[in-house]
């Protein structure tokens, strides 16, 4: 039996020798008769490789942020042999190729033992060497099937060709970028970072057996790698921890082959330009996707940062998301571009610059510059702020300001400056609906609805609109008026699609007064977030239910835009424009001058300044006018000359709703003009002082409200009845 045996192990090596010698003899014949097929050279190779990443870079041409491009595969930079990890280098060779230092293309040894362990145990195993492999990735053919005997001879005679003019180290470098390790991960540098999260350099003796057990088995299971990996590491003789495998496995799987970019800036704006563009620059040596921006990488990392870190300290106020730009002014270049803070944010893939939310007081500006343009007002002209009742479809619509007081007879200046609610609804109906929406129109803002939808709200913001569409029309006041697209990518003329929006003399008296620190102190102090120390002009607004918190403004040569709210539409607690938007603006401001000056704004031809007394304040200061337009002096209008009684209206009846508690159902007494030296007078008894706006919690019955002077003279006199119940439960 032992004799039998004996000869059929001889007949099968005899074949297996035989088998070895034709194959030699035919590859002879072969470069007798015939010269190889010569292989491109390694530098060709390298320069041809390109990344499926395509990079965005700043005006300066420093990367900012790595997006991928090409769905079908995986590959990130070229990685030389010098950056890889020895244990992976000696891995790969001992598991794919123990004699690749010592054959020149074609490993005969190898490729007779594999027939004979195919004729001996039926275990079929491949006999390509790395350099064939190789020769199979550099000749892909999609036609000949890719076991068989001809796909195999061009691949002797390539790796042949390779041998000759590449050098060893050459040959493992390009095998290790080519070679498809699992799934989409093609290349060492997209299969290190994409299963173990970290550079080539930095793979361990684990992490290394598991990516060369990964070359022969791409689709391998977990549990056949990690008995693979084990068996190789026992071959090599290195002490593989078989749980630290399996642990590194388990892990790797887990991450679903994520990569993050090694830089990630402006996600958004690489999704904006490099998707869209279908020829590309090149870098010197590999070749690169990328596409220059009008970004600046610097600026961008510092707007991300102090925007990430303000929502931090607001995060106790269910403050969540912000989006903020940053604009050049004369070229309208995109500066900074943080659609999002990218992790911390609520919605990681939402372009907050982009979408749409309610405007809230940020869109006063755009109305008074239009009644400024029309000379319907002036900086001086009187604004009566108290309660108003609009008759609108479906009900009265009474707007209140901020803090729920008014204010009287003020200036149009400080109307605009201290953000008041109810002169810019009365301004909003000197110039009429229709005409500011075909204005802000006019200004780029989109999807506008028609002037009927808005009615008087319009004037407190209850457009929806995009921080990219509000902080290009802030710019067209700084730069006096004219109005041009924003741009991201430095093609094209910055000069082109320019229009007139405002006169230069109307955006002069919007940049003054939204400069004023004097003028806006009365809602937001002298000293604040909008207060520089250099020349800017800025306002903010905050929508209804403190849903959105904006904050945009200009200095000479910037323009500067911040929202700031939560992606879901929720509701932020107590968050003011001030406290919300404003520390982020103020922040980027100083950076970006803090070394660049930025000086006022001269008047325009056209713009005479003026002094001006208020009569009916006993006061007078400088003002801008545009002329045929200035005045002197400036009274209230004779119809409010009268003492009389604004509010209530004679014969009002009001209703009491039982489900609100009463202490927030009150009237206000108004009257006009105001003064210290008038009184009210309620039901017969003294009530308090007509210098300023009363308050008064109603009482269910007929009422009789009498305005008297210091000589207990009445001068006007009205009756109402308030109908249901003081207190709800009572």
């Amino acid at each position: 039996m032992n004799r039998m045996m004996t000869k059929k192990l001889l007949l099968i090596s005899l074949i297996a020798l035989a088998c070895a010698g034709a194959t030699a003899s035919l590859i002879i014949y072969s470069l007798i008769s015939s010269p190889a097929e010569s292989a491109p050279s390694f530098e060709k190779v390298k320069a041809s490789y390109r990344k499926s990443d395509a990079i965005l870079l700043d005006r300066r041409h420093r990367v900012i942020q790595e997006l991928r491009t090409d769905n079908q595969g995986r590959r990130l930079d070229w990685v030389k042999l010098d950056d890889i990890s020895p244990a992976l280098l000696s891995a790969t060779v001992f598991a794919e190729d123990r004699r690749f230092y010592r054959h020149h293309g074609a490993d005969w040894r190898s490729a007779a033992g594999a027939i004979r362990d195919a004729l001996l145990r039926g275990n079929a195993r491949g006999a390509s060497t790395i350099t064939m492999q190789l020769a199979s990735l550099l000749t892909e053919d999609r036609i000949e099937p890719r076991r068989s005997l001809r796909r195999k001879w061009k691949q002797f005679r390539q790796a042949l060709s390779i041998e000759k003019s590449w050098s060893k180290n050459q040959i493992l470098e390009a095998y290790l970028n080519l070679v498809t390790f699992r799934g989409e991960l093609q290349g060492i540098g997209a299969a290190s970072r994409g299963l173990f999260g970290k550079d080539p350099h930095g793979l361990n003796d684990s992490e290394s057996l598991i990516l060369a057990s990964l070359l022969r088995a791409p689709n391998a299971s977990a549990e056949n790698l990690v008995r693979r990996a084990s068996v190789l590491g026992s071959a090599m003789g290195l002490p593989a921890d078989r749980k630290d495998i399996s642990f590194r496995v388990r892990r790797a799987w887990s991450r679903s082959y994520f990569i993050t970019p090694q830089v990630n800036l402006a996600p958004h704006v690489a999704e904006l330009l490099l998707k869209a563009r279908t020829h590309f620059g090149s870098t010197t040596g590999n070749s690169v996707l990328q596409v220059v921006s009008t970004l600046d990488g610097e600026l961008q990392n510092f707007a991300l940062e102090a925007l990430t870190h303000h929502l931090q300290e607001l995060a106790s106020q269910n403050v969540h998301d912000g989006a903020l730009l940053v604009i050049e002014n004369q070229t309208g270049d995109v500066l900074a571009y943080v659609a999002n803070t990218g992790a911390s944010a609520s919605a990681r893939y939402v372009d907050g610059a982009r979408a749409e939310r309610q405007a809230g007081s940020a869109l006063k500006p755009f109305l008074y510059g239009l009644a400024f343009e029309k000379r319907l007002l002036t900086p001086a002209s009187l604004l009566e702020d108290s309660p108003i009742e609009i008759p609108v479809p479906g009900g009265t619509y009474r707007p209140k300001n901020y803090d729920n007081q008014f204010n009287g007879l003020v200036t149009a200046r400080i109307a605009l400056a201290s953000s008041l609610n109810v002169p810019a609804v009365r301004t909003l109906n000197i110039v009429g609906v229709e005409s500011f929406v075909e204005k802000l129109r006019d200004l780029g803002f989109k999807n506008l609805r028609p002037a009927d939808f808005y009615g008087p709200s319009l004037a407190l913001g209850s457009a929806d609109i995009t921080l990219w569409d509000l902080a290009n029309a802030y710019r067209t006041f700084a730069n006096d008026g004219t109005w041009s697209e924003l741009r991201l990518a430095p093609e094209g003329d910055m000069h082109s699609s320019r229009s007139r929006i405002y006169s230069e003399q109307a955006s002069f008296l919007i940049s003054s007064i939204l400069s004023d620190r004097e003028s806006r102190s009365r809602t937001f102090s002298l000293e604040s977030p909008l207060s520089s120390r250099f020349w800017t002009a800025v306002k903010t607004g905050t929508s209804k239910d403190m849903r959105d918190n904006w904050c945009v403004g200009y200095s000479s040569a910037y323009t500067v835009g911040v929202w700031v709210g939560n992606f879901s539409g929720e509701a932020m607690w107590n968050v003011s424009g001030i406290s919300g938007a404003a520390p982020v603006w103020i922040d980027v401001m100083n950076w970006l001058h803090r070394d660049k000056p930025s000086p006022p704004k001269g008047p325009p031809r056209g713009v005479i300044g003026q002094r001006t007394e208020f009569a009916d304040f006993g006061q007078s200061r400088d003002e801008w006018f545009i002329q045929g337009t200035e005045t002197g002096q400036v009274r209230a209008p004779l119809s409010q000359e009268r003492c009389r009684i604004v509010y209530p209206v004679a014969e009002t009846i009001f209703a009491l709703d039982p489900d609100i508690p009463g202490s927030q159902q009150q009237l206000f007494f108004e009257c006009q003009p105001r003064s210290g030296q008038l009184h009210w007078v309620l039901d017969g008894e003294i009530f308090g002082s007509a210098g300023s706006a009363c308050r008064w919690s109603p009482i269910p019955g007929k009422h009789i409200l009498s305005l008297v002077d210091d000589r207990n003279r009445t001068l006007d006199s009205v009756n109402f009845e308030v109908r249901g119940v003081a207190e709800k439960g009572k």
